[in-house]
Formats: structure tokens, sequence, C-alpha cells
């Protein structure tokens, strides 16, 4: 373990402490703990947005997939590309009005509850559970990903590298909330930036050029270089399918909710499709270089669990230890910019959705507070436990399985219903319920029969869940009685403040 790796570490983290503390002092009630006060400007908005959108996949999970199978990958990169893009364009400036509009909604089962007037609770109840479950895994498969990264680099056990990642990301979000995450996952995100144009371009020069690292590659296996001959349509569909799951994921969505306003959207959205669009080609770099670097490395020959290392060995192969003590800490902030993100939504969904909601009516905005900062303790204590199981040396899920679960889940469940209550009148709550039902049972469902065979051919179960979603929300809204005046009057406003 080198001494000036390790310091490196300590510095990163006790600044991200820091930052926590000091959000501390400026977080007085539940929607500063929640959306930071609506006060994000674009910068922050849209690296924050990424940083947390990104996670662990973007330095260890996406390089993994472009050294495991080389341009395939592409196709993946095209789809997020696309999506997020929409996403940003006809999602995030029409949510930041509506949720004001509709009772000033600081969560998305609160935005859910408010859009529909709904007095049953069902939307809130249904929505916070999606997100407590998904969450749960997707959180999950970041704590894996950073005991992979101490556990590398510094030659822990699985198990107690697990544990300090925990220890370290729980302690920020449960001290500064949303500001804390906001203002983190920004510097993260410069940090993961920085990290993904240095590495590729490090690696290349040391392989003597860009045409000599593409030889090398077409020497190992030509098949590495095609994107289209080794691929089958429904390959295809599937990983561009991923783009689908951007208008359904709370910890981005949230992100839209808390700008300043409707008129920084255009700055946010060029902010952030710039940084995603560099970062992930950044990314597939990292990978196709790493096939010509470590192809007869026996770290790496045929081993699944360590494509994904493929970033840290780079790090710690072509860089002084102080450097490499960067690099590494941007795929901490990848880890950590995620999971801070999940767990502060998701205790969201406790303090806001189930205890406010269904318990204390009346809780004080500091009890909540409260209530949410326990919330993220003992749903990072399940996610641990998740994690703890998923150990991928001894069989467990990868980072990119794990994620592709929480994502496909968020996507099918909220995504369609996000889309249709900000574009159509007529949608109604029992149109929202079934097709958020809908949504999270297909995803859950076809990934169990795809597993077991059952299924004879592999599609990304977010397309069945997306597609079957929004049918359910159709049907059931035009069956189903006509929305109030007040309801329809609400929408009328929410898209006059969004022109």
């Amino acid at each position: 373990m080198e001494t000036a790796t390790l310091i490196t570490f300590i510095v990163y983290l006790v600044a991200m402490l820091i930052i926590g503390l000091v959000s501390y002092k400026l977080t007085s009630n539940l929607s500063d703990y929640v959306l930071g006060g609506r006060s994000l400007g674009p910068g922050v908005t849209a690296l924050s947005a990424g940083a947390s959108d990104m996670s662990s996949w973007l330095l260890l999970g996406l390089p993994g997939l472009a050294y495991a199978t080389g341009l395939d990958s592409i196709w993946m990169c095209v789809g997020l590309l696309i999506g997020a893009y929409l996403n940003w364009k006809f999602v995030a400036s029409r949510l930041r009005s509506y949720t004001e509009v509709s009772n000033d909604s600081i969560t998305v089962p609160d935005f859910f509850e408010n859009r529909f007037k709904d007095r049953s609770r069902l939307l809130r109840v249904i929505s916070a559970l999606v997100i407590l479950i998904f969450f749960t895994f997707y959180a999950s498969s970041g704590l894996v990903g950073g005991a992979l990264l101490f556990q590398e680099t510094f030659g822990m056990t699985y198990n107690t590298a697990l544990l300090i990642g925990a220890i370290v990301i729980i302690s920020y979000t449960f001290l500064g909330g949303f500001l804390a995450v906001s203002w983190t996952d920004f510097f993260q995100g410069l940090l993961m930036f920085l990290a993904l144009i240095v590495v590729p371009i490090i690696a290349i020069v040391d392989l003597g050029g860009w045409g000599e690292t593409m030889d090398k590659v077409r020497q190992i296996d030509p098949s590495y270089l095609d994107a289209v001959d080794t691929m089958s349509g429904l390959g295809i569909i599937s990983l561009m399918a991923w783009g689908l799951g951007y208008f359904g994921q709370p910890h981005i969505i949230t992100r839209f909710m808390a700008i300043k306003s409707v008129e920084e959207v255009p700055k946010a959205r060029f902010y952030g499709m710039t940084w995603m669009t560099i970062s992930i080609v950044g990314a597939i770099v990292v990978g196709l270089v790493g096939i010509a670097s470590f192809a007869n490395d026996p770290l790496i020959v045929g081993d699944v669990d360590n494509s994904e290392k493929v970033f840290i060995f780079f790090a710690d192969l072509l860089f002084n230890p102080w450097v490499s003590g960067i690099l590494l800490a941007a795929i901490l902030s990848a880890i950590m910019s995620t999971i801070d993100s999940q767990l502060l939504v998701s205790s969201s969904a406790l303090a806001e959705d189930f205890y406010k909601a269904l318990f204390r009516k009346n809780a004080s905005d500091q009890e909540l507070v409260w209530v949410g900062r326990i919330g993220v303790i003992v749903i990072a204590l399940v996610s641990i436990i998740l994690a703890y199981n998923g150990n991928p040396e001894k069989g467990g899920a990868s980072v990119l399985d794990l994620v592709s679960y929480a994502w496909g889940g968020f996507g099918a469940a909220f995504g369609p219903v996000v889309i249709m209550s900000l574009y159509w009148k007529r949608m109604n709550r029992n149109g929202a319920l079934a097709g958020m039902v809908t949504g999270a049972v297909t995803v859950v469902v076809w990934k169990q029969l795809t597993e077991r065979g059952i299924i004879p051919f592999e599609l990304y179960e977010i397309v069945p869940g997306f597609i079957l979603a929004f049918v359910a929300i159709i049907i059931f809204s035009l069956i189903g009685r006509e929305p109030k005046k007040v309801i329809k009057e609400e929408f009328n406003e929410a898209i006059e403040q969004d022109l």
C-alpha cells in the first residue's frame, strides 16, 4: 500500500465530510434537506445530476464492458446519450414548473399524489415502496464497487473495504442532506471528468499512439472493433433501451425539481450533455485501450470480475502514487455521488411519504429531517447486507448487473408515469397506479422468466416494462373518470410556466 495514495484518499474523504458539515449548518427544514430549497444553479444541477446518474458504472462497469465486448458497448452509450438529452429537453423544465405549481411537491411520490389529487395515498405509498426496493439494490451496487476499489488499492479484505466505504458515504449524507449531496456530486463530477480525459490519453501515448493501439486490438481480435456484425438485433435494442431509464430515475429528476428556475434549464442541459458525452467516450476508450494493454495479463484475461478493474489497473500502472491516488479517488467519487443521492431519495420517501403521510401528519420539519437521517442509516445497512452477500469473488452479481436491474425497475415503473403526467391532461390516478405497478412487476417477472430460460431470448426487461406501462396508463385512464377541473387547471398553469 503506497503511503502517498493513502494520504490522497484521506484528504479527499475529509474534504467531502467538511462539505457535509457546512451543509448541516444550512439545513433547517425538510425542503432544505430533501430539495435544497430549490436553489441550485445550472452548473451544480448538471454535474450533480450527471455524477449521481453515472455512479461506479462510469469508471468500473462501462470500461469493463468495453474491455469485454469492444465496440459492442457503444450501443448502450448511444441509447444513454439520446435518453439523457430527451430527459433534459422534455422532462426537466416542465417537471420543475409542475412540482412547484402542484402544492410545492418536494419528492417524486409527493408529486404523483398532488398531481392527481389522490386522497387514498395509494400513489404515494406504492411509489415510495418502488423507490425503497429498487434503490436498495442500486445502492448495493455502489457499495460493491467501493469495496472492489478499496480491496484492489489497499489490499483489504472485501468485507473491511465494504464497511469503510459505507461509513464515509453515510456520514456526509446523514449530516448535510441534499445540499451536501449536490455540492459533493458537483466536485466529484469534475474529478470523474478529468480522470476520464487524462487516463485514456496517457494510456494511448504509452502504447505508441492511437493507430498503434488500435492495431494491437485488431491483432488480438478484430471483432472488438466491429459494433455491428457481432451484434443481434435484440442485442442492439437491449443496449440502446438503457436510454429509456432516464425518465424514471428519482435521484436524477429530483435535480430538475431543485434548479432555481425553468430559465436555467437550457444552460444546465448544455453543461450536462457536454460532461456526459466526453465522459462516456473516455470510459469506452479506457476499455478499448485496456484490451491492448492487458490482454496477456493473468489478472484480467478470462476473468469477468476483473474486467471491471481495468481503470484501477491503469491508475496503478501509469501514474505515480500521488496522481494514482487522485484517479482512484475519482472512482470513489463516482460511487459516492450515486449512493448518497439514492440514500437521500430513499430517506425522503421514508420521512415524507410514509412517516408524515401515514403516521405523523403534524410532524415538525426538524422531526422529519431526523427521521430522514435515521432512514439513511437503515437503508444503508440493508444495502450493506446485500453488498456483503454480493461479493463478486464469491459468485455475486457484478456492478453492471445490479445497476441494470435497478435502472430497469425505475425506468419502467416511473418513466411512463412521469412522461404522461407532464404531457397528457386526460391521465388520471388509476392510470398512474396501473402504469407504475405494471412497469415494476413486468421488470421483476421478465427478469425471472429470462433467467429460468422460460423466455427463450434475451431482451432487457425495461423494454417490455416500459411498453406495457404506457399501455396500462392509457387503458385505465380512458376507462376511468376524467380528471377534475382543478387538476386540469393546474395542468394548464404548469404548461404556461414552462413555455
